[in-house]
């Protein structure tokens, strides 16, 4: 559990938003209910979140403006965002701890006036965003790994062309940052969309089935007054 001083915190970093002209009332949201949720959880150096529980504290609507806002603080080193790409595992969220000190400020991008104002963590700048991954270097890199993941060659193709084709953004405007999880993702998709179609066409079977049965009793629904020199 890290030793924060909750109203020193908040001075401090409320110091900083005043300054920080890029920062828009949906950042400040944001954080706080990061925040929130850090103090719920003792201040540990570390913790998962749930989009929609952030989203819904935060009054957040747009799943969008969520990661870019998220990207942003993460940016502009008020907190280190790191994302799970999994939607069965939250994201990880560290905060840093801003107190008001007389020690040099860690750069924010926000004009240093009279005392400063850092994070605690001076090492941030050596921190690296471990979860990040070099794009494949060419598509025998792709095909290597959907073949360890005991997929077909052609999705990896197509995954590749895709990509390849965007400049290997996701969603064509967020730079992909570990393609090895967004290929998990592609499959996961592709066996969404197959499981999908599967059940459509048993539905479409069932119907031509009952269709079928239905005919057949019609044909052999005889009256009482029925002529039957016609055929059946």
């Amino acid at each position: 559990m890290a030793d924060v001083n909750y109203i020193k915190h908040l001075n401090a970093i409320f110091a900083l938003f005043q300054k920080d002209s890029r920062l828009n009332p949906t950042h400040i949201s944001l954080y706080l209910a990061f925040f929130q949720i850090w103090n719920h959880n003792r201040f540990r150096e570390s913790f998962h979140v749930n989009r929609e529980d952030v989203m819904q504290l935060s009054k957040i609507g747009s799943k969008s403006t969520y990661h870019r806002c998220t990207k942003q603080l993460h940016h502009y080193k008020y907190l280190i965002y790191l994302p799970s790409h999994n939607p069965f595992k939250g994201s990880v969220i560290k905060m840093l701890k801003f107190e008001t000190t007389s020690e040099q400020a860690l750069d924010l991008g926000v004009p240093n006036q009279g005392q400063a104002l850092v994070p605690s963590n001076k090492q941030y700048k050596q921190i690296k965003n471990s979860y990040k991954l070099e794009l494949p270097k060419n598509e025998l890199e792709v095909l290597d790994f959907f073949k360890k993941e005991n997929w077909p060659q052609l999705e990896a193709q197509k995954f590749y062309n895709h990509y390849q084709a965007n400049g290997w953004k996701i969603g064509g405007k967020i730079k992909m940052e570990n393609w090895h999880a967004s290929a998990k993702n592609w499959m996961l998709k592709h066996m969404e969309i197959s499981v999908r179609a599967g059940h459509i066409e048993r539905s479409r079977d069932a119907k031509t089935n009952n269709k079928q049965q239905s005919q057949i009793r019609d044909n052999l629904h005889t009256i009482r007054n029925k002529d039957y020199n016609q055929p059946l």
